[in-house]
């Protein structure tokens, strides 16, 4: 910090006196010295001492020194602990605390930086009045003319690692070299070198970063050391280019990604910014250094993860060939455990679909609107429902797909031939509160706070009236659900109770309210159901899996329900998923990805 307010301000505190009883006294002096400093006034209490010009050299390289090159707040607590009128001999206690923080306030793990210590100062009568006698060492001890205070901070002894569930190395700290070229560089002679190992970058693309950068150098790309390696030679002796290594915590596999491994990246460096030491040094002229305060750096802990690396790429090949936005997520039921969260590039240009894309869950939801119908005791899985092709429900007409029409049915055989119509109609019989309570014990509308993990599961808001109970039954309307959201419905179906998503290992999420247990006796019914959509369903083509459970769903969306996203979820013995397409107009795509990633 270093400001410079109006300097008669301070000055005029002095010069003011005391009312009649004469001159200003040392501690007045003392007083109006220390609030400068504090207010980072170095002009201002440079003015009330004996040398302004050495004082004011002398706090601003204090200031400097202290603030670790702009990247540290530093804030000064000057004290006057005591001033005789006799000699003037003043005393000071002060105090600077450091942060890493934008608004100065204490570093995350709620433990100051600050360096304390207690000077000596003389105060003495000028013919200006009462000022500071100066010496630098009443800054700092140890301060002379000679010598400089500086805040360094200092890295983790060790970089954590990343481990997955198996204990494999996920991440870690690796060497990327950044290919800068400036306006002078050969964009083809730059790309002769780079687009053999990254097709995506061309002459054409590096011409088009070099005009965007506007005589700028501009950054082409980051390469991993293996990659670098063979070219750096010649590419580092390519006129208008220029390498940068540097440090960053890296997949050990290039091949896998994951909008996961974000919030692990986050956790990571604050792991490492927790670790991190720092220190206080006094630079004499020689550049020899003497450390006044500070805390040693620690090794900052490993990282485990709960996610499966094998199932991981399994769930990222499955996306790999869909050219919509598409997502994976896979929990492991009976822990809570995230094992897979993956999408293709498409949903990578729009960001962590998987997590946070709100999206209408279709006939997915209709495990939640049968549970909540078997909960409340309308129907059994054996009640007769009809389940007509098409069906006006309180204004609302619902179609069955393609209006296929079953005639009088069980509800086991409604729910896994997917009968918009019988859903529709339950869904009218339940309150208002119905549907969302329901969702709620399966963690739909649960948020969590997830250490590694930023994610939302959806909504499912009251339906007040029967027409939205409609909608909101076959889900749609304004029931919204992430892929998250339905892995975590499915995962709570599957081991009857929900519970709390885990990314890092021992850390489960905490919920953001709490919510009626899941009936475990109605999530068995519901996976009975499941099983008979893959057997005997509209998830037919799945059934060479063995055990397969699953729901598909085809979720309408646009202003003329012009768009149809494709779901469908899954469980197989300890495992729970989501899959999530796109626009991609029916459940097909979804349970085709299905198939891939569990075949």
């Amino acid at each position: 910090m270093k400001t410079v307010p109006a300097l008669c301000a301070v000055v005029a505190l002095v010069l003011a006196g005391c009312g009649d009883d004469g001159p200003p006294e040392p501690m007045t002096t003392a007083q109006a010295f220390v609030d400068a400093i504090n207010s980072g006034s170095a002009d201002a209490a440079a003015a009330l001492t004996t040398d302004p010009a050495a004082a004011t050299a002398s706090l601003n390289g204090l200031y400097d020194g202290l603030s670790g090159g702009g990247t540290v707040t530093a804030t000064p607590d000057f004290e006057v602990a005591s001033a005789s009128e006799e000699g003037g001999a003043v005393t000071l206690d002060a105090t600077w605390r450091f942060s890493t923080t934008n608004d100065g306030t204490e570093e995350p793990d709620g433990e100051p930086k600050q360096w304390q210590y207690d000077t000596s100062a003389t105060a003495t009568e000028t013919d200006q009045g009462w000022r500071i006698q100066w010496d630098p060492a009443v800054l700092a001890p140890g301060l002379s003319a000679d010598t400089t205070v500086r805040y360094t901070p200092t890295d983790a002894l060790v970089a954590p690692r990343v481990f997955d569930r198996s204990g494999t190395e996920l991440m870690s700290q690796q060497t990327v070299t950044l290919v800068n070229v400036d306006s002078t560089a050969d964009p083809a002679a730059v790309a002769s070198y780079i687009t053999p190992i990254v097709p995506t970058i061309t002459a054409e693309s590096i011409a088009a970063d070099q005009a965007a950068s506007q005589g700028n150098s501009t950054t082409v790309v980051s390469l991993r050391q293996s990659d670098i390696d063979p070219i750096a030679a010649p590419l580092a002796a390519t006129p208008g280019v220029t390498l940068a290594p540097q440090l960053r915590l890296l997949t050990t596999d290039r091949a896998l990604t994951s909008p996961a491994l974000t919030g692990v990246s986050e956790l990571w460096q604050s792991q490492v910014d927790d670790n991190k030491g720092w220190s206080v040094q006094s630079v004499n002229a020689d550049g020899t250094v003497t450390q006044l305060a500070g805390l040693d750096a620690a090794p900052a802990p490993d990282i485990s993860t709960t996610l499966d690396t094998g199932l991981q790429l399994k769930a990222e090949n499955a996306l790999a060939s869909i050219p919509q936005q598409a997502a994976i997520v896979a929990l492991q039921p009976s822990t809570g455990n995230v094992l897979a969260v993956a999408q293709n590039s498409a949903a990578d240009a729009q960001g962590p679909i998987a997590l946070t894309g709100l999206y209408p869950p279709g006939s997915t939801f209709k495990t939640v609107t049968t549970s909540a119908a078997l909960e409340a005791g309308t129907a059994t899985p054996d009640t007769i429902l009809p389940c007509p092709g098409t069906e006006n429900i309180e204004g609302r007409q619902i179609p069955n797909d393609d209006n296929f029409d079953l005639g009088d049915v069980p509800l086991h055989t409604a729910f896994a031939r997917s009968c918009n119509t019988t859903m529709g109609r339950l869904g009218v019989g339940l309150p208002a509160d119905g549907l969302q309570q329901t969702a709620l014990q399966y963690g739909l509308g649960v948020d969590y706070v997830t250490p590694g993990l930023t994610s939302v599961t959806g909504s499912v808001p009251l339906a007040d009236t029967p027409a939205a109970r409609v909608e909101s039954a076959i889900g749609q309307g304004a029931v919204t659900a992430t892929p998250f959201g339905m892995a975590l419905v499915a995962s709570s179906i599957a081991g009857g109770s929900l519970k709390p998503p885990t990314l890092v290992q021992g850390q489960p999420g905490v919920a953001d309210t709490t919510v009626a247990p899941v009936d475990a006796t109605v999530a068995d019914q519901v996976k009975t159901m499941m099983r008979e959509t893959v057997t005997a369903g509209t998830a037919t083509q799945l059934q060479d899996i063995p055990g397969l459970l699953g729901k598909t769903g085809t979720a309408e969306f646009g202003p003329s329900n012009e768009g149809a996203h494709g779901w469908f979820v899954g469980i197989q013995d300890d495992l729970a998923f989501a899959v999530f397409v796109y626009d991609a107009q029916s459940s097909a795509p979804a349970v085709d990805a299905a198939g891939r990633f569990l075949r």
